[in-house]
Formats: C-alpha cells, structure tokens, sequence
C-alpha cells in the first residue's frame, strides 16, 4: 500500500510486483471507486502454492473522494494498517474525505503532520480526521511521528512536495520498513539519509 499511495500521490506510474492481492482487493475496490488508473495482472501463485499474487501498474490518477467515509474492518475488510495511506491519498483527491480510525486510541492526531506539508485536515476527535483536497503540497521540516503508518505517510506527501523536506528522527521507519528510502530512490525520488553523531 506504501507503494501505491506513493505512485498516486506523486503522479507516477509505477509497477508493484508480487502484490498478496487478498490482502488488497478492498484497498483497490474503494481506489477505483475513487478513480485509480491501474491495470492488474492474472493471478499467480507464491512459491507456498496458495497465497494469490499479482502484479499492479498503477498510473497517474484523476481521483475524486469516496462517496462514504473510510474506516477499516476485520479481515476481509480494509486493513487497519492501510488506513493512514488513505488520509494521504484523499488529500491529494479532489473533494472531502472522512477518515475513521476506530481501532487506535488518538492514531488519527497523527495524520494532522500533514498541515505542515499543505494539506487540509481536521482533527474531529481522537479517531477521525476531515480531509479536504487536492493537495499543493510544500516542502518543509517535520519531526517523525511515533506511529509507523503516519511516519510513512508523512515521507510520502514529502516526495510530492515542491522544494526540499527534512524528516527527523525516523527511526520508526527503518525499524519499520526494510530500506525504505534505497526502495523509493529506485523509483526516481531524491532521499538522502543521515545518521545523527
């Protein structure tokens, strides 16, 4: 889900191989509610002979809000754990957006960081933010946030803004995500990473 959100926010096309598809077919079905240009490959076994993959292009996108609030669910439903991205990705859709994380006591406050960078998002209480978009995003210095998801979020919305961003202590993320930041300089993105003396 980090890589998609980063394709869409930063309006590029890019190809996620080996994606657990079960894992996603909500995420993609409220995407293409919302207007995700992507193609999706047939599917095709892990070496474990049973879990579903697939490959996913996913391209630049004209997206638009959802018609109903986004809050996660119990498996099958929307993974709690892809629920941040969508804070991103509505804010870069155009339109209003309710974003409803029931499961985490004050996970949602997170999710303002993104004000800093350009974005419209309303704290309503502790497990709901208001997003507003699009998004001109505009870089800046923001200190990471201690969750996982929003930390990543946060990085993200940085690749689109204008300008240079610092993110700062960003050890959530590398304890997180096995070399992020080389993953995304793959894709074209411009991240340096320092290690503090």
């Amino acid at each position: 889900m980090s890589l998609i959100a980063a394709a869409l926010v930063t309006e590029s096309e890019v190809t996620v191989q080996r994606v657990p598809v079960e894992f996603l077919e909500i995420e993609l079905a409220l995407l293409e509610e919302m207007g995700l240009d992507y193609d999706r490959s047939a599917e095709y076994h892990a070496a474990n002979g049973h879990t579903r993959l697939v490959d996913l292009t996913i391209r630049p996108s004209s997206l638009h809000a959802p018609l109903d609030k986004i809050h996660p669910m119990p498996f099958p439903g929307l993974n709690i754990d892809n629920l941040p991205f969508f804070a991103l990705i509505a804010a870069t859709a155009q339109g209003q957006t309710l974003i409803h994380d029931w499961v985490y006591e004050n996970r949602a406050v997170y999710l303002t960081e993104l004000t800093k960078l350009g974005a419209r998002v309303t704290l309503l209480d502790p497990h709901r933010v208001y997003v507003e978009g699009p998004t001109r995003w505009s870089g800046t210095e923001v200190i990471c946030p201690p969750a996982l998801r929003p930390a990543v979020v946060v990085l993200i919305a940085m690749l689109a803004a204008k300008g240079t961003s610092v993110l700062r202590n960003v050890y959530v993320i590398n304890r997180g995500y096995e070399q992020l930041a080389d993953r995304l300089n793959l894709l074209g993105a411009e991240i340096e990473t320092f290690r503090d003396l």
